[in-house]
This record gives structure tokens, C-alpha cells and sequence, in this order.
């Protein structure tokens, strides 16, 4: 399976992912915010990201601008449950993440962009 990177503020969606995700095989890494996303990335190699767009030190919108330039192949998975999420979901699109999901989200509705992401990967 695939070594997925997760970074979100809150930790009770981050162990909500990691488990969702360790669940289906795969193998999680965890940040707090953009900034350790990118260390971790750095020293890790992953075949997906996905983050959340509100984050302390480093926003999502900034955290996959990065990562569009730095690491132009790996897929991308955005996530908010903020208001006015849904515009900024589209601008996380023309960012460059790949999918978009919305919080609070279901087990299937997440497993499925994560799985549509990882067979978009080149």
C-alpha cells in the first residue's frame, strides 16, 4: 500500500486518519501544520498529502502551493470544515490539489479520494 502523509491541526482528525488509513493498509505519517508537513516530507518520502487548509504556521493554501513546487508529482487531498470552506476548497483546486474534501467527512467518502488520488499518481 501507500505511505500517506496527513497534517491537520486538530489531533482528533489526525487519529481519525491514521487509524482510517493504517485500517486499509497503508502507512501514515502525522504533522501539526504545513511547516512540519514539509520537514516531515522532506526526510520521508509519501505518495499522497493530505492537508487541511486552516493551520497555525503555515496554512494549507501555502502548505500546497509548496508542495506544487517542490514536489510537483505527488497527489494532494484538501480539507476544510471552516465557513466559506467551499470557495477556498476551489482555490485549494487551482492550487493544485488533486481532491477536496469537506469536514466532517465519512469513512467511504474519504477512502475514496484517497484511493482516486493514489491511482492518479504518475
Amino acid at each position: 500500500m501507500a505511505r500517506i502523509l496527513v497534517i491537520d491541526d486538530a489531533a482528533t482528525v489526525r487519529e481519525l486518519l491514521d487509524q482510517m488509513l493504517r485500517l486499509s493498509g497503508h502507512d501514515v505519517l502525522v504533522a501539526a501544520n504545513g511547516k512540519e508537513g514539509i520537514d516531515q516530507l522532506r526526510r520521508h518520502p509519501v505518495e499522497l498529502v493530505i492537508t487541511d487548509l486552516f493551520m497555525p504556521e503555515k496554512e494549507g493554501l501555502e502548505t500546497i502551493r509548496e508542495l506544487r513546487r517542490d514536489f510537483p508529482s505527488i497527489p494532494i487531498i484538501a480539507m476544510s470544515g471552516e465557513p466559506g470552506m467551499p470557495s477556498l476548497l476551489g482555490i485549494a483546486k487551482r492550487f493544485g490539489a488533486l481532491r477536496t474534501v469537506e469536514k466532517p467527512f465519512d469513512r467511504t467518502e474519504m477512502m475514496a479520494a484517497v484511493e482516486e488520488a493514489l491511482r492518479a499518481k504518475p
